[in-house]
């Protein structure tokens, strides 16, 4: 992958807190849902409640769709990410640490809420595939599209230890 695009990717993903990911019902009708999200590097982690509809969703079919834009001031600054990705539920002890950590340092408001203890919880990574960087401080509607390969996502991440990597 090309550092520019790269770092772009990392610098939209910095800076958005929300995304909308979009995942096919059982019926195959599309459903799409904003969500705060967390990532190490390329790699993207949100939580949802076990027995939602999201999670049923992304259960039956995990590929998923990803749209995020940063805050502009005018359409000619307008840049974002519309990216295609494979859900994997996280249930490593040490992945699950390591984003519950991310989440307290991106959203120190998360401490403050209070779960229901009958309310289980559900944390997805996905593994982007192909990402479109849309960028309109190139022109209107500019993007470039990336395919994503493995050694992109490595080389993309914070800490090399994940041992986790190995099965995205």
């Amino acid at each position: 992958m090309q550092h520019v695009l790269q770092h772009k990717i990392l610098d939209i993903l910095a800076n958005c807190h929300d995304m909308t990911v979009a995942t096919v019902r059982p019926d195959g009708a599309p459903q799409a849902t904003v969500v705060s999200f967390v990532h190490d590097g390329m790699l993207i982690y949100f939580g949802c409640g076990a027995t939602s509809q999201k999670a049923a969703n992304i259960t039956h079919e995990p590929r998923v769709s990803v749209a995020m834009t940063m805050p502009y001031a005018g359409w000619n600054e307008i840049t974002g990410l519309s990216l295609a990705a494979e859900a994997t539920e996280v249930t490593d002890p040490g992945e699950l640490n390591n984003v519950m950590s991310m989440i307290n340092a991106r959203f120190p408001q998360a401490s403050e809420i209070e779960v229901p203890p009958d309310v289980a919880m559900k944390v997805f990574r996905l593994r982007p595939t192909v990402i479109s960087v849309l960028d309109y401080t190139k022109g209107f509607g500019h993007t470039d599209l990336v395919s994503v390969e493995a050694d992109a996502i490595a080389e993309s991440l914070d800490s090399m230890r994940h041992h986790w990597l190995a099965s995205t």
